[in-house]
């Protein structure tokens, strides 16, 4: 009987240059999903956002903020008006990122129950 060849198998690099690690190392923090769904509704200020994502702190919401902006996911506008007005929205690549999202999000919601009696029966086990 001859030997099945195994499929090769993807190696996942924890660099740098790793697609998915660099884009779920931005999003997959406590924050950046919940600004990113907040801006859904449309561009939004600071303090706005702030009220809307519970719990966020001033220096954690600048922070987080700046990071998706870095990221190309978030554009900020600056508005040279007494006081200053400042305003942030997704930008394309943001609204791009935010629809498969949804996805997971949703799948979460379904299957909220499963992972619970998942997490009981593990706990229990151990």
């Amino acid at each position: 009987m001859a030997a099945q060849s195994q499929p090769e198998r993807r190696v996942f690099y924890n660099n740098e240059e790793c697609p998915v690690r660099n884009v779920v190392a931005q999003i997959g923090d406590k924050w950046s999903l919940l600004i990113l769904f907040a801006l859904v509704d449309g561009t939004d200020r600071f303090n706005s956002l702030k009220s809307r994502v519970e719990g966020i702190s001033q220096r954690m919401l600048t922070q987080t903020l700046r990071d998706l902006e870095r990221e190309g996911y978030v554009n900020r506008t600056v508005y040279p008006e007494v006081p200053v007005r400042v305003e942030y929205c997704l930008t394309e690549m943001g609204r791009d990122l935010v629809k498969p999202l949804y996805q997971l999000v949703s799948w979460a919601g379904d299957h909220k129950e499963d992972i619970e009696r998942a997490r009981k029966a593990y706990d229990d086990r151990n």
